[in-house]
């Protein structure tokens, strides 16, 4: 590919979107100052959630105009202003564009501080421009589990068996009469055919009640597939019948098998808020109070094409940046990333401080460099 996977600009984010082509990436990751009262270099110490809301706003829309037709935005965010940020992104995106809220467990072990309880997660809201053409797929290869295919195969492969029928009442004869028919199956044998054969005898779909169903394939593809199905015999409420099953394979012949995300996503799964200091220690050093690991990052990425153009307008430490380069290197995609950070100072007597970094900006350019040496993919400044 052609120029380098991580760029940086330093300055204001409201100034530097005004300069971005409109349409001109394909997803969004923001970890916005949360108005929590305690600053760090963020100016976060906002006295209501008005006034975090007023300085929300622009930027979102603003960033919305440079989101491609088929991209998506996702925001991460505490409880103190998850409300108002969700309605603040119905507003600018669309309610019908809402893909999802999710719960991010970043610190497992609760914060003990403080009174009540001892909350363990955070949000993640996401968003499509447009949720009709957005091409996100809400799904990922990580979470398949080998021990969901207990079956093997004579080749030694593994799958699972899955009914035939369409299971959902809400596609039957009378909604999709094309896909009620008989076919024929041995169950001895498991053979399966759209036509009669020695030995078989006539399958149509039903329900486990013994009311017609559907199947969830047409004849051509059960033509096309017979080793992909089996029949058996199988005890239901109205005694043994028949049936056809699928053979959902672990590893398909075409493509990579990938599993639909859930809504609370796991330290395990995506990392902590303690190995994501441990991560930016690694690189840097401990310049920065709370960095979001690279697993969370690298999760919203996998959503996406393995070239799609990534923007984050406040990138902190550079985590997005670090992430889109140990994706590309993972999986050999072509991934961008514009950061954008400003020059606000850091707090002084901090560890970014003692450390020589006089700004967010210094810790966000040195990060994206250190990641282009040790990572690859190089790295450039944006005018």
């Amino acid at each position: 590919m052609s120029g380098p996977w991580n760029s940086f600009a330093e300055g204001d984010n409201l100034a530097v979107l005004a300069d971005l082509p409109p349409a001109s990436y394909d997803l969004i990751y923001l970890d916005p100052p949360y108005n929590t009262g305690n600053d760090f270099a963020y100016r976060d110490r906002f006295a209501s959630h008005a006034e975090w809301v007023a300085m929300m706003r622009p930027r979102l829309e603003a960033g919305r105009r440079v989101l491609a037709d088929t991209g998506a935005i996702f925001v991460s965010i505490d409880d103190n202003e998850v409300a108002h940020l969700r309605l603040l992104l119905d507003e600018v995106y669309g309610e019908q564009n809402l893909l999802a809220q999710v719960v991010v467990n970043l610190n497992p072990k609760g914060r003990q501080l403080g009174r009540g309880f001892a909350t363990s997660h955070e949000y993640l809201l996401a968003y499509a421009k447009d949720a009709r053409r957005c091409v996100l797929d809400a799904s990922s290869p990580d979470l398949v589990v080998e021990a969901d295919f207990p079956l093997v195969a004579e080749d030694g492969r593994r799958y699972r068996r899955l009914p035939l029928r369409n299971t959902n009442k809400k596609f039957n004869p009378l909604t999709a009469p094309t896909l009620h028919f008989a076919i024929w199956g041995d169950p001895d044998t498991g053979e399966v055919r759209t036509t009669p054969f020695e030995g078989a005898v006539e399958v149509k779909p039903v329900f486990g009640d013994g009311s017609p169903a559907v199947w969830r394939w047409s004849r051509p593809r059960i033509d096309e597939r017979p080793g992909d199905l089996v029949c058996r015999r199988v005890r239901g409420a109205v005694g043994e019948r028949v049936d056809v099953f699928q053979r959902d394979w672990l590893h398909p012949v075409a493509g990579v098998r990938r599993k639909k995300l859930r809504t609370i996503w796991l330290s395990e799964e995506i990392g902590s808020t303690d190995t994501a200091v441990a991560e930016l220690k690694d690189v840097l050093g401990h310049v920065f109070e709370s960095p979001k690991p690279t697993g969370l990052v690298r999760r919203i990425l996998d959503t996406m094409p393995a070239d799609a153009r990534v923007l984050d307008y406040f990138a902190g430490s550079g985590t997005t940046g670090h992430a889109v380069a140990l994706a590309n290197a993972a999986d050999d995609g072509r991934r961008t990333c514009l950061s954008v950070n400003h020059s606000e100072p850091v707090r002084p007597g901090s560890n970014a401080d003692l450390a020589g970094y006089r700004t967010v900006a210094d810790i966000t350019r040195a990060r994206l460099r250190a990641v282009a040496e040790r990572v690859g993919g190089g790295y450039a400044e944006r005018a």
